[in-house]
């Protein structure tokens, strides 16, 4: 699939906002460190009918939201860079927003795990960089 004229957004909060956005998403009352808030329910069948059509605005795939608080701890637990651990985080969302999901099995989850390998090998410099 060819992502190439569509959008997302992006928010860095704190642990509170996060807390409270998975409590009412999720129904778990505590942070965590990304979600994902697709806008889509079936991304590859209607990204591939809107790219049908002509003069198309931007298609908004959907929000990713990130804990720096969390993100911050996390880094210092694996000892790596804020922005290393940021760069795993908003693969991770990206990827929910596009269809995979790690929760559906462990199938899928090692589908989802590949392909945030194959992304973070492209964009960060660090080689023994992994995702967690």
């Amino acid at each position: 699939m060819d992502y190439n004229s569509h959008e997302l957004s992006v928010v860095i909060t704190d642990n509170d906002q996060m807390q409270q956005l998975n409590k009412t998403y999720r129904k778990v009352n505590k942070p965590t460190n990304v979600l994902a808030f697709p806008m889509m329910e079936d991304p590859d069948t209607q990204i591939k009918q809107l790219d049908q059509l002509s003069n198309t605005p931007p298609i908004l795939l959907g929000d990713i939201v990130i804990s720096c608080e969390t993100a911050q701890k996390e880094a210092d637990k694996a000892n790596i860079s804020i922005e290393e651990r940021m760069s795993q985080l908003l693969i991770h969302g990206i990827l929910h927003l596009i269809g995979f999901d790690h929760e559906t099995g462990e199938n899928n989850a090692r589908k989802m795990e590949d392909k945030s390998l194959e992304i973070l090998r492209q964009i960060e410099d660090n080689r023994n960089l992994n995702i967690f």
